[in-house]
C-alpha cells in the first residue's frame, strides 16, 4: 500500500510563459498501422495545444494523488455462508485477469468461501469450453474475467437459465449491472476516464508535441472500445500525432511485439516519442526490442499503459525500464468487490454501483510499490460482512 502522501507533479509542470488559451478542438484523423505522421521538430519551447495541454496537466495531477479516501459502500448485507465461485479467466497469462482472480480469492477466504480458477487459455475454443465447465459445476456464482460474454451467449444462457449469478470483469464497457448480456453487475473503473487520462498524460509529458504508438487488441469490444476512446482524446491536441495503431492480440504479444517494435523504430525513429497500450504487458514484451536497439530504459519512447497495473509494470517504473507510467486498476480492490456484489446477489440485494476512480502510477508517486492498492475497502467490505 502506498501510504498517504501527495504526489509531487513536477515533471508534468510546464510554464505556459505569456500564451493565451485558446480553445482547441481540431480533429486529427488517427493512422492506420505503418501511416507516418511526425511530432513536429521538439517536444520543448511552446506547447502544440495550450489550452487542452492546461486541461492535461490539471488532470493528471489530480490523477497523481495516492492520498484517497475509501468512497466505495459502507453497508450491505452480512456474509452468506458456504458459497463457491468459479472465476473464469480469459487468460492467467493477462496479468489484470490474474490479479483480479487473486484479489476474490483473496476475499473469499476471508468471507469464507470456496474459489475455482478456469484458465480459459486465451482462445475462443478454450474460454468456451472453460464457461461450459463452470456452468457443470453448477456453482453460486461465476465470475466472467476479462472476456466478452457474447463470446460464450450459449453458456451464459445456461447459467441464467439455471439462476447462477454472472458477474463481469472488464466484460463489457460499462460498470454496473447489464441486461444483455444478464450480468448482476460488471466491476471496472469508467473506461472513458482510463482512456482520457492516459492519453492526457501524454499531452502533459510531451507539452502537446508527440508522435504516439498506440498498441491494442481489437478482438476484445473492452480493449477495442479503450483504444478508440484514446485516439479521440490523442486528436483533441494538434501538436499530437498518432503514427501507428497496432493490432496485436494479447495472447500473441510475447511473439508479435519485440517484432513490431524493431519494425516501428526502423520506420519512425526520433519521431516515436510516446506509446501507449491498453494493456501493460505490451511494454514487458516491448522491452527487449528497445533494449537491442539501444534505447534507454528511460526514454524516449515515453510508454503509458492504459491499464492493467501487474506488479511487472511497476517493476519497470521504479527502476527506469521502458515504462514511464500506467493507469493502473485496483486489482485487489476489485476482486474484493466481485465478492461484496456476489454476497448482495445472494441476499436479493442490488449491486452497489461503485466505480473505482481513474489513478496514475509514475516513479514520483509509487514509492516502490510493485501494485496500486488504495486503503480503506478491505475494512469496509470487513465490516459489512461482519468478518
Amino acid at each position: 500500500m502506498y501510504g498517504n502522501r501527495k504526489a509531487t507533479p513536477g515533471n508534468f509542470r510546464v510554464r505556459l510563459a505569456s500564451c493565451a488559451l485558446l480553445a482547441t478542438a481540431t480533429v486529427l484523423v488517427g493512422c492506420e498501422r505503418g501511416t507516418p505522421g511526425g511530432p513536429g521538430e521538439s517536444t520543448t519551447g511552446p506547447s502544440g495545444c495550450p489550452a487542452v495541454h492546461a486541461r492535461a496537466e490539471t488532470a493528471v495531477t489530480d490523477a497523481e494523488e495516492t492520498d484517497i479516501p475509501w468512497h466505495g459502500p459502507t453497508s450491505g448485507p452480512a456474509a452468506v455462508s458456504g458459497k463457491t465461485i468459479v472465476y473464469v479467466a480469459q487468460t492467467m497469462t493477462n496479468p489484470g485477469v490474474a490479479g483480479a482472480a487473486n484479489g476474490v480469492k483473496d476475499a473469499a477466504r476471508v468471507i469464507g468461501w470456496n474459489v475455482r480458477v478456469i484458465d480459459g487459455g486465451g482462445t475462443p475454443t478454450g474460454i468456451q469450453a472453460a464457461m461450459s465447465e463452470a456452468v457443470a459445476l453448477k456453482p453460486s456464482g461465476i465470475v466472467i474475467g476479462g472476456f466478452d460474454p457474447n463470446s460464450t451467449s450459449q453458456q451464459v444462457s445456461r447459467a441464467n437459465a439455471a439462476g447462477i449469478p454472472l458477474i463481469g470483469w472488464h466484460a463489457v464497457a460499462a460498470p454496473g449491472p447489464s441486461r444483455r448480456p444478464e450480468l448482476f453487475t460488471n466491476v471496472t473503473t469508467h473506461v472513458e476516464d482510463v482512456a482520457a487520462i492516459s492519453a492526457q498524460w501524454i499531452i502533459a509529458h510531451s507539452n502537446g508535441r508527440a508522435g504516439v504508438v498506440l498498441f491494442t487488441d481489437a478482438s476484445i469490444p473492452f480493449a477495442r472500445d479503450k483504444s478508440e476512446l484514446i485516439r479521440k482524446e490523442l486528436a483533441t491536441c494538434p501538436g499530437v500525432k498518432l503514427l501507428a495503431y497496432e493490432n496485436i492480440p494479447i495472447p500473441d504479444a510475447g511473439g508479435r511485439t519485440p517484432r513490431e517494435i524493431s519494425s516501428l523504430l526502423s520506420r519512425f525513429q526520433s519521431r516515436w516519442t510516446h506509446s501507449v497500450a491498453i494493456n501493460d504487458l505490451y511494454f514487458a514484451d516491448a522491452a527487449p526490442a528497445f533494449r537491442a536497439a539501444g534505447k534507454k530504459g528511460s526514454g524516449p519512447p515515453f510508454n503509458i499503459g492504459a491499464g492493467d497495473g501487474d506488479p511487472s509494470a511497476f517493476q519497470r517504473i521504479n527502476s527506469g525500464q521502458y515504462q514511464a507510467a500506467t493507469v493502473p486498476e485496483p486489482l485487489s480492490l476489485q476482486g474484493w468487490q466481485i465478492v461484496d456484489e456476489f454476497n448482495r446477489a445472494f441476499s436479493g440485494r442490488p449491486a452497489s454501483g461503485y466505480a473505482a476512480p481513474v489513478h496514475i502510477t509514475t516513479a514520483d508517486n509509487s514509492d516502490g510499490a510493485t501494485t496500486w492498492d488504495p486503503s480503506g475497502y478491505r475494512e469496509a467490505y470487513r465490516k459489512i460482512w461482519g468478518r
